[in-house]
């Protein structure tokens, strides 16, 4: 039970520390879950983010669900989604009783720029630690600036760049171009 309540803190910690959606979070994930906590490692949650990029849902709660069901079975999935979950809901809460206040507040408006300036910097540090991480090679170098250029510049959705990479790797690991 007590890792169980271990799994909630702490995602509820990420959840109502974090702003942005599931891509901003990816720092405070791989600080407290592969640094800190040592559930999982970096590859490992790399996998469970693409699994969760294509999955319905929260990127984020995806990938909280996944680590819950790993550590704990289906208890630890529910207490790691419910944490992930809380603090959005508690926040959202209060905020729709002083929605109308909270908008026009200058205060907040500079506040939240700040905030959103804070988040692309950390998105940056994160794409750039898991590119070194990731991109080992020159095709895994070329297959990540295509699918950026993809992402980026068509409206092909990117569940289905993901899924696509992954056929690609397949492939390309079957017919030896890809060797580990």
């Amino acid at each position: 039970m007590k890792e169980l309540f271990e799994l909630y803190f702490t995602f509820f910690r990420i959840g109502g520390l974090t702003f942005g959606g599931g891509l901003t979070m990816l720092p405070m994930l791989k600080y407290e879950l592969v640094e800190q906590k040592g559930w999982v490692q970096e590859d490992e949650l790399l996998d469970y983010y693409a699994i969760g990029q294509c999955t319905p849902g929260i990127i984020a709660v995806n990938v909280s669900t996944f680590i819950g069901y790993k550590r704990k079975g289906i208890p630890g999935a529910i207490f790691s989604t419910l944490g992930m979950v809380s603090p959005s809901l508690i926040i959202v809460s209060v905020l729709a009783v002083f929605m109308e206040q909270f908008l026009s507040s200058t205060v907040m408006a500079h506040a939240m720029a700040g905030i959103k300036a804070v988040v692309c910097a950390l998105m940056l540090n994160t794409v750039v630690t898991l590119a070194k991480k990731s991109v080992t090679n020159l095709l895994c170098a070329v297959v990540a600036v295509v699918a950026f250029a993809a992402a980026a510049f068509t409206p092909i959705p990117t569940v289905l760049l993901v899924i696509m990479a992954g056929i690609l790797g397949i492939i390309l690991q079957k017919t030896g171009v890809w060797a580990e």
